[in-house]
């Protein structure tokens, strides 16, 4: 976080209004420092006009330009999505959140007591205990292999495999928090199970159609943009790979597709974060919206929302979502007090995120700014 660094900024942003000139110096400092292949960056302030910046090229073979319209993977993203698919549906009454595992998966399937007992809500706010991923033989040599050539490594959470670990569960000791991709690709397992309808519909009859997000998909290679779209590069990850270099996409094509498989731009995700500042037109939605950004799990970091996490920072509250897939980050954020709202998205895997909360706490010390301006 930069933003405590700079107050000079903050007075400058409060007293000029510039979003360009606050944007184009934090892109400077942070490629500095982490070499980002391209960026992609929108931007809604106070409920205003969305505005988009674009820096670098799709690849460098290729070299298209950079803008509101390319299209990212978003990665764990997806999962907000998702997750408000689900609250539709609880909403709607066909789940319940306190639907147990033992009553949402067939009955041929071995639970332990502890996975009988796991929740829908505690599946949708990553605090039912289960792991990241399975941690078996077949996950860890998937994993190594990545690490050398960047391939897909959750192969067994996309299958239906994925419930195969659910006889030895044990849940930890003390609940909280504790991000699950296995979780998540059993939503996914479960959506198909309990409505007949991948996500991608489901999605599109709830979401997508009624903001008109025209340009985002579970199934990426249907969109006219996909041949333009950001190609992943190397960064952080994986560990074995020169930065810089071109990595493999991932394609989900089961469980997976509900936790991870999402592409999106900038333009489509601003349409998508004004609903969560201002409302939809669709009722429904907006229910689903708010049951998604209620806080389950309270603490001053991370606290736990419906695949959204809540941090309190220099007296500001602000919402928002990270993705890392392949050679791709991407970051959607708000601020619902002052309605702004921030999408960063990168195609290249860096871990950090501070782009988008550096600009969300700019923006928001601006706003709450009482000083002199001259």
């Amino acid at each position: 976080m930069q933003v405590k660094e700079h107050p000079d900024a903050v007075r400058a942003l409060a007293c000029s209004g510039d979003l360009d000139e606050m944007v184009n110096g934090v892109v400077r400092q942070y490629q500095k420092k982490e070499k980002a292949a391209g960026l992609a960056i929108g931007i809604i302030r106070n409920n205003g006009e969305a505005r988009t910046w674009g820096y670098g090229y799709t690849n460098s073979t290729h070299s298209y330009r950079i803008d509101g319209e390319t299209l990212f993977a978003l990665g764990s993203v997806s999962k907000g999505v998702t997750g408000e698919v689900v609250a539709g549906l609880v909403n709607k009454g066909q789940l319940r959140w306190d639907d147990k595992l033992s009553d949402l998966l067939p009955k041929n399937i071995p639970l332990s007591e502890d996975a009988k007992n796991i929740t829908l809500l505690q599946l949708a706010t990553h605090t039912s205990g289960l792991p990241r991923q399975n941690m078996n033989k077949d996950m860890l040599e998937s994993f190594l292999r990545y690490l050398y050539t960047g391939d897909n490594f959750y192969h067994e959470l996309d299958s239906d495999s994925v419930v195969n670990d659910l006889s030895g569960f044990t849940k930890p000791e003390k609940r909280e928090p504790q991000y699950s991709n296995l979780g998540y690709a059993l939503l996914g397992y479960i959506l198909k199970l309990k409505t007949g309808e991948d996500i991608q519909q489901l999605s599109y009859d709830f979401i997508f159609r009624s903001l008109k997000m025209d340009n985002t998909s579970f199934y990426a290679t249907r969109l006219k943009d996909y041949p333009y779209r950001a190609i992943g590069h190397a960064g952080d990850q994986p560990k074995f790979i020169p930065r810089g270099e071109v990595v493999p996409d991932w394609h989900f094509s089961n469980n997976m597709v509900a936790a991870a498989s999402l592409y999106s731009n900038v333009d489509d995700l601003l349409k998508y974060l004004r609903a969560h500042i201002d409302g939809s037109k669709n009722g429904d939605l907006n229910m689903a919206i708010s049951d998604t950004e209620k806080v389950y799990f309270q603490r001053a970091i991370e606290a736990a929302n419906i695949a959204w996490v809540t941090d309190h920072i220099s007296h500001q509250t602000i919402t928002y979502q990270v993705g890392y897939i392949g050679g791709y980050s991407s970051y959607i954020g708000f601020d619902k007090k002052h309605q702004n709202a921030v999408v960063v998205l990168q195609n290249t895997f860096n871990w950090s995120n501070y782009i988008g909360h550096d600009l969300l706490l700019r923006m928001a010390m601006a706003d709450d700014y009482r000083g002199k301006c001259h």
